[in-house]
């Protein structure tokens, strides 16, 4: 599922042609290319949910007046999928200010739904780049995150 993401993301995101709206021609198209049809459909349905996540208003559930000490406590399952490296990753970004609470949150909810036994830091960059760049507003965001994945020679330490 993680590769045919992945396969949208690096055909489409810098390509000058239009993003086919049309779900039996993307379809059609990745199985050309040699996916399954049960990974495409769990991978349309995650772009589908990422999608379904800008309409959600998180802000209530988050505490009122200052938030610049807050700590996210992860739950089980999230410290089983994103481990030490990748809390930490995420901390350095919402720190630098590429991620804030809700798009962090986002980033996580992304993560929780990705059908894969293996999740690494190289896939959890993809994902916060993936969630920057459906997000309205975010183009600043998201130029910082893609410079911190294609520029290893500044040596930032993530």
């Amino acid at each position: 599922m993680f590769d045919i993401l992945m396969y949208l993301f690096e055909n489409f995101i810098h390509s000058e042609t239009e993003i086919r709206v049309d779900q039996d021609e993307l379809t059609d198209e990745l199985v050309r290319a040699g996916f399954h049809h049960d990974e495409i459909y769990k991978a349309l349905a995650w772009l589908e949910k990422l999608a379904a996540l800008q309409e959600t208003d998180i802000n209530p559930y988050f505490c009122k007046g200052i938030t610049t000490s807050l700590s996210r406590i992860y739950t089980h399952e999230e410290q089983m999928r994103l481990d030490v490296e990748c809390r930490g990753f995420l901390l350095f970004l919402e720190q630098m200010g590429v991620l804030d609470a809700s798009t962090r949150e986002m980033v996580i909810d992304r993560v929780m739904e990705i059908d894969s036994t293996e999740f690494c830091l190289e896939d959890l960059k993809w994902v916060v780049l993936m969630v920057l760049f459906n997000v309205p507003g975010k183009e600043n965001a998201y130029a910082q995150m893609e410079d911190l994945l294609f520029d290893e020679s500044e040596g930032v330490l993530h």
